[in-house]
């Protein structure tokens, strides 16, 4: 029997959505309150939504156990399995000793830790989540920044304010896909606008990201060097969205970046280095207490390209094995994963293997028979519920790849990668468990119909709904920890309610994806992913606490970008009409 979503069940608007975000409030404020761990929060989070969902909402029990089990599994595959051989391949690396080896070479290009964070977490970050997403542009530039020597709260807290513009792009274009999908409207046109909103992030988001760490006055200090990679990012992503389409935006922006950034220090280098790899004054990092020699001094002189003695430590060639690791061996794993992601990546390549190998399982008892109702959608749709093991295809599936052939080329034999990867599933055995729960809560509010209810509540703003548009997507985000899921729950609602308001159905669309950007930081999964490739577990509430204003205050200047573009000449000339 096919059961009927209902979004008022209480009679009450306002009643109704206070209730529909009480999972929500618990998972977000056990994380913040640091007293649970993260994978016990995500759980008692589940609990309260399921309690929510049957008791309140009359979802069937065993509908609402299906979903959360579906969840589970989409926690699990893919973006689990990302995280548990991304860490495997980084701990190859450091067990090897080549990683160390790859510090210094960074250490080689700059010396000062503001360059560092451009490079690594905007510009290479950008890279890996045009290529694959779903996680891993945090776990990669995390691990290699709490290598270089960051203290853990900058590793984590900067590598998730970093990954924010490129996400709309994520995975090869996935979120703007599917926004087209279910919108109906071409996702090369979806693409273009969105390529008409963050462009201006881009340019910002480098700015935003070193003022976070180290405060006004030392940002100000290299700001050429922000604005090269700001602007060579930001006219990449316009002119590929506009000219191209959504599917190489992240990729190619990210390269021609990282490519500008290079050469542009081959030629300036900051007159004073910054040397602490913790957060600056304005925000007091505990955890860097435990990285000796990080903190003082933070600057000194730098008449020419220098490195500091830290990393000249990290630079000295490191023997593995009765073999010398060089910096082009060192740098073998990273070139073989950005290879392999790329590769696994295509639509070309995905779809080979997946006719090899995709079974489908349609969720007895789900699928089909759960049913979303207007206003939410313009009129009655059915919810497929359907998971495919697509293993092959898989992002993690392909890091896999790379880390076993990588650690094979380092030296290692198949018994020594056995027993690391044993050793990594230990270790990341309750982030695993965190994500996974995450992903139940997001499903089972989507088959439920409360992502429907907080939506709605939203498309009463009226004519500043361009405003809460982007904050519709920003929710979506933080929800379900993805740009895409984002763009699946609200898409449809957003070009009904510009419908209503006389707003652009494109426009709308494309602010859910450019305001749930922001959202990216702050999502539970994405936390997970930064304490986990950081080694810093159980104190996921502090890099919430720490992100948390900075997502608020982006996805706040996106929607009054789009308000902008709704109604202010000349950006309302920027709206795409087909």
């Amino acid at each position: 029997m096919v059961w009927q979503q209902t979004y008022n069940p209480l009679g009450s608007a306002i009643l109704s959505t206070l209730v529909a975000a009480i999972p929500i409030v618990v998972l977000l404020g056990l994380i913040a309150a640091g007293k649970i761990q993260a994978h016990i929060a995500a759980v008692l989070a589940l609990a309260a939504a399921f309690a929510v969902v049957v008791i309140v909402f009359g979802m069937p029990v065993d509908k609402a156990a299906k979903a959360t089990g579906l969840g589970i599994m989409t926690g699990l595959f893919p973006i689990g399995w990302i995280i548990l051989n991304v860490i495997f391949l980084y701990r190859l690396t450091v067990e090897n000793g080549s990683f160390a080896v790859l510090q210094g070479s960074i250490g080689g290009i700059t010396a000062d830790r503001r360059l560092q964070v451009l490079l690594v977490a905007f510009a290479f970050g950008a890279f890996f989540e045009g290529a694959a997403g779903f996680g891993t542009p945090v776990a990669v530039t995390g691990a290699i920044l709490i290598g270089l020597g960051f203290s853990p709260l900058a590793a984590s807290g900067l590598s998730l304010i970093a990954n924010t513009a490129p996400v709309a792009y994520g995975a090869l274009g996935t979120p703007i896909v599917v926004l087209g999908k279910t919108t109906g409207i071409s996702d090369i046109t979806l693409g273009a606008m969105v390529g008409r909103q963050l462009p201006f992030f881009s340019l910002l988001v480098p700015f935003w990201v070193i003022w976070a760490f180290v405060g006004f006055r030392p940002m100000m200090q290299i700001w050429p060097a922000i604005l090269v990679t700001g602007v060579s990012f930001a006219l990449a992503q316009f002119g590929v969205s506009n000219y191209h389409g959504p599917w190489l935006v992240d990729v190619v922006a990210a390269l021609f970046s990282m490519g500008c950034l290079f050469l542009f220090l081959k030629v300036w280098q900051p007159r004073e280095v910054w040397t602490s790899a913790a957060l600056g004054a304005n925000v007091r990092d505990t955890s860097a207490s435990s990285y000796a020699g990080i903190d003082s001094p933070k600057t000194r002189s730098a008449p020419g390209h220098e490195v500091p003695s830290e990393l000249e430590i990290l630079n000295a060639p490191r023997v593995n094995q009765g073999r010398t690791v060089s910096v082009a061996q060192a740098w073998l794993p990273w070139v073989i994963l950005c290879v392999t992601v790329f590769v696994w990546g295509t639509e070309t390549f995905k779809k080979f293997v997946n006719a090899l190998f995709l079974p489908a399982y349609h969720v007895p008892g789900l699928d089909d028979l759960v049913q979303k109702m207007p206003p939410a959608v313009p009129k009655p749709a059915i919810e497929h519920a359907v998971f495919q093991f697509n293993i092959l295809s898989m992002t993690g599936t392909g890091i896999l790849v790379a880390a076993l052939i990588a650690g094979l080329a380092i030296g290692y034999n198949p018994a020594q990668l056995a027993r690391s990867y044993a050793k990594t599933l230990a270790v990341t055995a309750k982030s695993l468990i965190t994500i996974a729960a995450m992903l139940g809560l997001g499903t089972l509010t989507r088959y439920s119909g409360l992502d429907a209810t907080l939506g709605l509540a939203f498309a009463q703003t009226g004519a500043v709904y361009p405003f809460f548009a982007a904050l519709l997507g920003w929710l979506g985000v933080a929800l379900t920890g993805s740009d895409t899921a984002s763009n699946v729950l609200f898409g449809g609602l957003q070009t009904v309610t510009a419908g209503q308001l006389g707003l652009s159905p494109i426009l709308m669309a494309a602010s859910n994806s450019s305001g749930g950007v922001m959202g990216k930081m702050i999502d539970a999964q994405s936390i997970v992913v930064a304490s986990t490739a950081t080694n810093w577990f159980g104190h996921e509430g502090t890099i919430l606490r720490f992100v948390f204003k900075h997502s608020i205050a982006l996805a706040c200047l996106v929607g009054g970008l789009v308000m902008l573009e709704a109604y202010v000449p000349p950006f309302t000339q920027l709206v795409l009409t087909k």
